[in-house]
């Protein structure tokens, strides 16, 4: 079942900013993967990212988060619709572009025969300009492992190091999808600080996350995505006043009849539930 769509979703996903506000500008976004039937995984989504904001895209796994964010970041071609990123377009202006975003994947392969502060100083080299490969493993805690291989670190201190690697350029906007996902307690903690001395210094961030509380505490816009659509838009309070509930978790209950576990994935209500 689709979720229904909130009627100010639009509107607070896209605004009446001039251009050079915007760090990103999405219009009737369409991907489509061919198939018998074709599968639409993002279904004419449009929104506007602030410069110097943290913008969240929140939704459960296959709504159509991490689609959006490849997309916005040149990595896959979208099959209609139009985006700017820091005003400019991946079909001109390519090389420009990769200059002025860092990117933390999902899954970044990084290679194994690099030790951490080896790895971190090669991303430095693909940028004009940064800040020192030693400060960059200092936030996100990894200069104790400085030496270590990457094959010898573990998965979460990986997940700090693709980080690590994403702003070590220092961009003007950063990609994060889902950078917290399988971190401790401790390792999380100091992915927000990060984020928030980032927005702090005026850069940008859109953030993909599954996590309530995170969006809660980094974000100061999000927008709901399921089934390839935003379903609902705005300040994390103006979603809460909106739907007339204490936490985001319960505004997804809302709007799509089901919870959003800590795995990513949604749980049916039990019966008799309120929503």
């Amino acid at each position: 079942m689709t979720a229904p769509v909130s009627v100010k979703a639009s509107a607070q996903a896209t605004g009446s900013l001039a251009a050079t506000d915007l760090a990103i500008r999405v219009r009737d976004l369409v991907k489509r993967y061919p198939g018998r039937p074709p599968v639409e995984a993002v279904r004419g989504l449009s929104l506007d990212v602030r410069r110097g904001e943290c913008f969240g895209l929140l939704g459960p796994n296959g709504a159509g988060k991490t689609t959006t964010i490849e997309i916005l970041e040149g990595l896959l071609a979208p099959t209609s619709g139009s985006v700017e990123v820091l005003g400019l377009s991946w079909t001109r202006d390519e090389h420009r572009l990769r200059e002025q975003i860092g990117v933390s994947l999902q899954e970044t392969r990084l290679s194994d025969k690099l030790t951490v502060r080896e790895t971190v100083r090669l991303f430095r080299s693909f940028y004009a300009s940064g800040i020192d490969p030693s400060a960059a493993l200092d936030m996100v805690g990894l200069v104790p492992k400085a030496t270590a291989r990457v094959n010898a670190i573990s998965g979460g201190e990986r997940q700090r190091l693709a980080v690590a690697t994403a702003i070590v350029g220092w961009p003007k906007l950063l990609f994060l999808d889902e950078p917290t996902t399988g971190l401790d307690p401790q390792s999380r903690r100091q992915i927000w600080d990060l984020v928030e001395t980032f927005r702090a210094c005026g850069h940008t961030v859109l953030l993909t996350t599954h996590f309530m509380d995170e969006a809660e505490r980094l974000c100061d816009r999000l927008a709901i995505v399921d089934a390839g659509r935003i379903i609902a838009a705005g300040t994390p309070a103006e979603l809460r006043a909106e739907f007339g509930v204490p936490h985001l978790d319960d505004v997804f209950v809302k709007l799509a009849g089901r919870r959003l576990d800590q795995s990513g994935w949604t749980e049916p209500l039990a019966d008799g539930a309120a929503r």
